[in-house]
């Protein structure tokens, strides 16, 4: 059962999600560039972390650690560095120009936050445990929080490293899996279907819930709870709807590669804003 305050911080970080998934679709438009759909599912999941969960900022020896191995949603990772005080916001406005370090997928390189370039799936939850493994080593307790897609859960690379992080008992490691049902060709049940996704990972040697990845109070209990078995890493299975917020664009494969057009974004102002 929540608390008055749960209630209260999860209906701000709820506001605060609208308004970036506002701001990403403008800086996506001003771009002419895509996948608005998918920064806007995984916004809810973003902000839950960096809002309300992780230890972040520049203590290397005590804050978390977050990877954001579906790199196609940078973004969205972003506009949440910069809302919680990374860098400046006006940057965003450099997204996608020339010679900005605001590339497509996310880049490590000259922005503050970022730990990992990622874009090339199934890379992330193997760096995580890189970064895990370390940390157990060296008896430090920091979390390490990778958010996947279901298009990472299709690479062979993913299992190799879930299994890793089981036989290694990297309790410290929490996954995200951002389930939208829809990737770049088509649903994902039709593509190459994942069913039964947390079964698979039970397999593997994980300790895995599933949540409403756009309750955000449902998503501060679980994240919190991490681990949610001793010895065992963790993984949430996060269902959401690509392009959520935005009524014209949810659950429409076509968001994952179309540009909002001027309209468009005005539209989505009126829905998110309001």
């Amino acid at each position: 059962m929540s608390t008055p305050h749960v209630t209260a911080q999860s209906a701000e970080l709820s506001k605060v999600a609208n308004r970036l998934r506002f701001e990403v679709t403008q800086m996506i438009a001003r771009a002419h560039s895509c996948h608005v759909g998918s920064c806007l599912s995984v916004m809810d999941i973003l902000v839950a972390l960096y809002g309300g969960v992780m230890k972040h900022g520049a203590d290397a020896d005590h804050r978390d650690r977050m990877i954001l191995s579906k790199g196609h949603a940078a973004a969205a990772l972003y506009a949440v560095l910069a809302e919680y005080g990374r860098f400046p916001a006006a940057d965003l406005e450099n997204y996608l120009k020339d010679g900005s370090p605001f590339i497509a997928h996310t880049n490590t390189f000259g922005i503050s936050g970022v730990e990992f370039s990622t874009g090339s799936l199934g890379h992330g939850l193997s760096v995580a445990n890189g970064i895990a493994l370390a940390a157990k080593t060296r008896g430090q307790s920091h979390r390490v929080f990778t958010v996947l897609s279901e298009g990472d859960c299709q690479e062979g690379s993913t299992w190799e490293a879930a299994m890793f992080a089981a036989h290694h008992r990297l309790s410290s490691m929490v996954a995200i899996i951002d389930h939208n049902k829809i990737q770049n060709f088509g649903r994902v049940d039709e593509v190459f279907g994942l069913a039964p996704l947390d079964a698979k990972w039970q397999a593997a040697g994980w300790a895995a819930r599933n949540v409403d990845g756009h309750d955000m109070s449902a998503l501060l209990r679980s994240l919190t709870a991490a681990p949610f078995e001793p010895g065992r890493p963790s993984v949430l299975i996060a269902h959401t709807v690509k392009g959520k917020g935005v009524s014209f664009m949810e659950d429409q494969l076509k968001w994952h590669y179309q540009t909002p057009s001027a309209d468009e974004v005005a539209a989505a102002r009126l829905e998110l804003l309001s």
